[in-house]
């Protein structure tokens, strides 16, 4: 375990050397780096199988991911039809590439200041592990209204639900409440609790539309 003042010396250098989350992700994508141990073994099988299940019962057509990384989880998906968006160009471009026999799937590089969220309608939207990697205010409030504007009715997160209140040593890692920031016209339909939580600290949450919102 850390000692705490080696701890908040590392935190520092860490934070001053981190270029923001835009760059972050391009520059390890660009590198040849993966989305992280969540996209395979058995927590993507888990993530798979809960959201199949979930297009499946409610017979959903369109889904459009917020985060699509570099595809390796969605090659456990079965979405009729899919759209998913990367803040890394060079994510983007690995998924065309993964997918380019696939007509199902188009993919897009995701940018928040000009986005239009008329776009991009689809029955469910999709966020996995990705809320608590935005650490910017605005590219957070941005990924939420966009989100939650995009989808037509259901709205799936897997992600942690509390907010960080000491500060973590990885810069690119920030814990938040999003729930707090869920747009009005929505209600929580399930919450899942997960039974890898020894590997990850993500829960799913299912949101339902139940009030015309604006797209905004």
């Amino acid at each position: 375990m850390l000692h705490p003042v080696f701890r908040y010396v590392l935190s520092a250098i860490r934070r001053l050397r981190y270029p923001g989350t835009r760059r972050y992700w391009e520059k390890r994508y660009a590198g040849g780096g993966h989305s992280g141990s969540g996209s395979t073994g058995r927590l993507a099988i888990y993530k798979a199988e809960t959201v199949n299940r979930f297009v499946r019962e409610y017979k959903i057509r369109s889904v459009t991911e917020f985060g699509c990384g570099d595809g390796q989880q969605l090659l456990l998906a079965e979405y009729p039809a899919y759209t998913g968006l990367d803040i890394s160009k060079s994510a983007v471009a690995r998924c065309r590439a993964l997918f380019v026999a696939d007509r199902t799937k188009r993919f897009e590089t995701y940018f928040p200041q000009t986005f239009n969220p008329n776009d991009f309608q689809s029955e469910m939207t999709l966020s996995m592990e990705v809320i608590f990697h935005l650490t910017e205010e605005d590219t957070y409030n941005l990924y939420m209204r966009h989100l939650f504007a995009t989808a037509t009715r259901w709205v799936v997160i897997f992600s942690s639900d509390e907010a960080d209140t000491k500060g973590g040593i990885f810069p690119h890692f920030r814990q938040r409440r999003f729930s707090d920031d869920v747009p009005p016209g929505w209600s929580l339909r399930e919450r899942l609790a997960n039974p890898h939580g020894d590997i990850s600290i993500s829960e799913f949450f299912f949101f339902e539309k139940v009030a015309d919102q604006g797209a905004g």
